[in-house]
């Protein structure tokens, strides 16, 4: 092959990474809506309720039914809902809504509210609010993002630049703490938009960085540098976007959604949710998640550790004229 049809070898590849890249962005984005979406209605006239959610569209809405106002509030609380309709008392539905757990959805939940009453100003009541300096989720949504190319770079240079299994499970777990401790010292005194506990964040900042990088450099540890763009692009153009950091799991196409909480971008932002806003709640399936991805970074070290000691070994049997295994 020469240099020309090398160059445009090299082209029309970036050129069709260029549009998957689009297509991993743009798409979800472009699709958003409810799709089987936790919502809890109550009271008296929660049947008659639930029949126009039900109607408007069907597989938008997940419903459950309360018993009352506080079973209510303590199923959003508990995250196992994203917000509930209250009927009853003479007057028209009041609407619960948490914008911690995704503002994109307290804001369809009130246009729904606006909806129900007929009037301008529905009743909506925020209970889990956003961070007031965040009210949109902006900026944390935009967290997301740092974290996995952090998490990918230093993983591209602890694969290419220290040789010895040791010393990259040393580097990623140092990039862990030190990045998790700074990372939130910058979210929560620099932008202030991230409230809770300091160092729960900063740990699950740190486990979210120790299984980016951990995945890079693993794959790369046991099966080579293919390893590196295999780990990256996962992360880059199916973790990330499919996060749903700005959004929520349920407003995805699917089964994309969910296939990004089995991934370590969007298990990050859940955890991270979860412990900010709502004191802990939720927080087992997506931290188990980024356990198991750290695990088996840590495993593919061992991989790649065993790998490197048969060659060693076969070479000091050849120094000292032992037979080597064919």
């Amino acid at each position: 092959m020469n240099t020309i049809q090398r160059a445009v070898g090299v082209g029309v590849a970036a050129a069709l990474l260029q549009a998957l890249m689009l297509i991993a962005f743009a798409w979800p984005a472009a699709h958003i809506a409810p799709r089987d979406l936790p919502i809890a209605v109550s009271g008296p006239q929660a049947a008659v309720v639930a029949d126009k959610l039900t109607q408007h569209d069907p597989d938008a809405f997940d419903i459950s039914n309360p018993a009352d106002e506080a079973a209510a509030r303590a199923a959003i609380q508990n995250r196992d809902v994203y917000g509930a309709v209250i009927t009853g008392g003479g007057s028209a539905p009041r609407v619960l809504v948490a914008s911690g757990a995704s503002p994109v959805v307290a804001q369809q939940l009130t246009a729904i509210a606006q909806q129900l009453s007929g009037t301008p100003a529905a009743p909506v009541e925020d209970v889990v609010a956003a961070d007031p300096d965040d009210p949109r989720g902006t900026a944390f949504g935009a967290m997301v993002l740092p974290l996995v190319m952090s998490g990918i770079a230093a993983g591209v240079v602890l694969s290419l630049l220290i040789p010895s299994v040791g010393g990259k499970a040393i580097g990623l777990i140092t990039f862990g703490i030190a990045g998790g401790l700074l990372s939130i010292v910058i979210i929560q005194t620099w932008m202030s938009v991230v409230p809770g506990p300091y160092l729960t964040l900063a740990a699950v900042a740190g486990l979210v960085s120790f299984a980016v990088s951990g995945a890079v450099v693993g794959l790369s540890t046991a099966i080579g540098r293919a390893g590196i763009g295999i780990a990256a692009l996962t992360m880059l153009l199916v973790g990330n976007p499919f996060s749903a950091a700005t959004s929520a799991p349920e407003l995805l196409p699917q089964p994309w959604g969910a296939i990004g909480q089995l991934l370590p971008p969007g298990a990050a932002a859940s955890l991270l949710r979860s412990v900010a806003f709502f004191d802990g709640a939720a927080v087992t399936k997506p931290l188990v998640v980024l356990s198991i991805w750290a695990l088996a970074a840590l495993a593919l070290l061992g991989v790649g550790a065993l790998r490197g000691q048969r060659p060693a070994a076969e070479a000091t049997a050849v120094r000292s004229g032992e037979p080597v295994a064919a």
